[in-house]
């Protein structure tokens, strides 16, 4: 697996350490006195991997959404490609056997929006939608609808410009879906997605009743959050059988063909530190302005309601481009429901009451967004109880005025 970090040298060491450089996140000022001094005796950039190195990586993890540890993993090394491509660089076009992403399909995706062509999200990935758009476009300005962005459509897209700049047609057609299906959550599809399974436990630690893996943790708060869900009438699905451990990409296909409305994944975090403690919540958000907003609402209510019912520190919400959060057509949230690797976050997920809490808070969360802040009972006091008895009786009076 492609990883690289602090202390290694190579080829590999002076590819990101170029890449970089051209992105503007690096300044290597012996590259540029040798090019400014003598240009013929130009050297490529050093091959180590050192302090400033690691601190450009840190910067453009931040930047782009990613997991922000300098270090260079598959999905470091993969966005640094993307953020390479400048539309106009190489053909686009739709292929399944070999996707296309990169900042030049943001670009186009972005002036596709601007034009009407194209509502879903800003995501770097020439997909179906992105193919519907551009042909759209092409069939619109009387060139050969192909769905290929070559330069004939470029030249296009730079003569006509834009018509209207700003905004988000993708954020204004979440929540349009989200105000039309209505405040009751019977009927409404959920896919639950716990991390870990099959013989990947993940750590192991000592709860209130003995040891306990993180993937049965998860597990549990899913089957608790499954079970509420399903007495609500909502539709649940799983993103895989509990003995399984599918990929990112495969549970990702998995919960795109249910048609659900929204995706829960769970997971737990872990850090060289001890000290590190608390539960952060991520949607999807890129560095091109593209952002759920359904997610980052959801995100949002559910860090309220489980700090104000748990010990868990508030390390609130936060928009990244994980694959989990990219790949996935309905909005989907990660929740990083504590550290394994502190003492006080094991204590309360340790404990089933506490797991308990946590499933109710989920589902609290997930009726505050249908809601759309038109209820007024306080973070931390709406109880299952009372949203059973809310929904039966909303149940009821649809009943009766169906009669």
């Amino acid at each position: 697996m492609y990883r690289l970090s602090h202390g290694e040298s190579g080829p590999a060491v002076a590819e990101i350490r170029s890449s970089l450089i051209g992105l503007g996140f690096l300044f290597d000022d012996a590259v540029k006195s040798e090019a400014i001094h003598d240009p013929l005796n130009w050297n490529a950039p050093t091959s180590e991997y050192d302090a400033a190195l690691g601190s450009a990586v840190q910067a453009f993890q931040q930047h782009r959404g990613l997991l922000v540890d300098g270090i260079v993993g598959p999905a470091t090394y993969r966005s640094l490609k993307e953020a390479s491509y400048r539309l106009g660089a190489r053909t686009l076009i739709y292929q399944l056997s070999a996707p296309l992403y990169g900042d030049d399909v943001a670009t186009l995706q972005t002036r596709l929006q601007d034009l009407g062509f194209y509502s879903e999200r800003v995501d770097g990935y020439f997909g179906p939608r992105t193919h519907e758009g551009l042909s759209s476009f092409q069939q619109e300005i009387g060139l050969s609808s192909d769905g290929i962005c070559g330069p004939a459509t470029l030249r296009s897209l730079d003569l006509l410009g834009t018509h209207v700049t700003g905004g988000s047609p993708h954020a204004i057609s979440e929540e349009e879906l989200v105000r039309q299906s209505g405040p009751q959550l019977t009927g409404k599809r959920i896919v639950i997605d716990p991390d870990l399974g099959g013989r990947d436990t993940g750590m192991i630690v000592d709860g209130i009743f003995g040891r306990i893996s993180e993937a049965e943790i998860l597990w549990d708060v899913a089957s608790r959050l499954e079970g509420r869900m399903a007495a609500t009438g909502m539709e649940t699905f799983l993103s895989r059988a509990r003995g399984t451990n599918p990929s990112v990409s495969e549970r990702a296909e998995t919960s795109n063909a249910f048609n659900a409305d929204l995706m829960i994944s769970l997971r737990c975090a872990s850090s060289a530190s001890p000290a590190a403690n608390g539960i952060a919540s991520f949607h999807f958000g890129n560095s091109h302005g593209s952002t759920s907003l359904i997610g980052q609402v959801l995100t949002g209510y559910i860090q309220r309601e489980i700090v104000a019912r748990t010990l868990l520190l508030d390390c609130r919400s936060h928009g990244r481009t994980w694959d989990m959060l990219r790949l996935t057509n309905m909005p989907t949230v990660q929740i990083d429901l504590g550290y394994l690797t502190n003492r006080g976050d094991v204590g309360v997920l340790g404990d089933p009451r506490s797991r308990d809490i946590i499933a109710e808070a989920i589902l609290i969360a997930v009726k505050r967004l249908y809601l759309l802040g038109q209820d007024d009972q306080p973070t931390g006091t709406f109880t299952f109880a009372e949203l059973l008895a809310e929904e039966l009786a909303a149940a009821d009076r649809s009943k009766t005025g169906a009669c």
